[in-house]
């Protein structure tokens, strides 16, 4: 019998046994085997509820969380290393304070004019984008090293889940539009539902390897690795959603 239609939005998942912990990893294989790859600067229309590709903004417009304190520290000291010449607001941050707390009193980076206090606006003499990943790749450092977990993960997503016997499930997938909460859904552009993102010279896997490493463990990142290079080379992945719909809307025989 021939398979029926792919439903909307349909991903391929792996799971993984974690070699070292009591942990199942639930891995997107679509997402993590697509061209995905970030175009800020490069026709990225941020996240407004407008296109803005002239703000260069990218997701920066709303700030970062915090997972925890380790995090927050992290952040707080590699930001007392820079100076102005690399961060644009770093007199506005000596004033208040790079980090507020919002109204559930969790901390967040401050917004300044309009977007994350570390991101350099276009025009500034040090380079706009992030002054904490400028100043990580100047110094031959890890911008993961400097940044926010959630900045470097991006567009990756881990969710942790108790499951049966103290088993703890997480799941690494792609960042959508419903994780950043109801305002998601008014953002005009977003890019893991964007077609011109998937230009990618390589799968996100190799391309995020070192971000991989990070959320996974290196033991479970090798295995994964290891399976993703056995698929590419065997078995035809399933098309991510975003250009199955765009395959789609160009036609056949009209080429792309």
């Amino acid at each position: 019998m021939a398979p029926g239609p792919l439903p909307p939005g349909a991903h391929e998942w792996v799971s993984l046994e974690d070699p070292e912990e009591a942990r199942t990893w639930v891995l997107d294989v679509t997402f993590l085997l697509s061209n995905w790859t970030c175009i800020y600067g490069r026709g990225c229309q941020g996240v407004l509820t407008r296109a803005a590709p002239e703000l260069e903004q990218g997701c920066c417009s709303y700030g970062a969380h915090f997972t925890g304190r380790q995090d927050l520290e992290r952040v707080t000291a590699a930001a007392a290393t820079l100076d102005s010449a690399t961060w644009q607001f770093k007199a506005r941050a000596r004033r208040a304070g790079p980090v507020k707390r919002n109204r559930r009193g969790e901390p967040v980076t401050r917004l300044v004019e309009g977007a994350c206090i570390f991101l350099n606006r276009p025009g500034f003499p040090g380079g706009a984008g992030c002054a904490l990943h400028r100043a990580a790749l100047e110094r031959g450092v890890p911008p993961m090293d400097y940044k926010p977990e959630v900045c470097w993960q991006l567009p990756l997503r881990r969710d942790d889940h108790q499951g049966p016997e103290g088993r703890v499930i997480s799941m690494v997938g792609q960042w959508g539009r419903e994780h950043w909460g109801a305002g998601g859904q008014d953002f005009h552009w977003w890019c893991t539902e964007a077609p011109e993102a998937f230009v990618g010279s390589e799968p996100v896997y190799r391309a995020m390897a070192e971000e991989l490493k990070a959320m996974l463990g290196p033991a479970t990142y090798r295995r994964l690795a290891r399976y993703l290079d056995h698929r590419r080379g065997r078995v035809a992945p399933l098309p991510h959603p975003v250009l199955r719909k765009a395959g789609r809307r160009r036609g056949p025989g009209r080429g792309g």
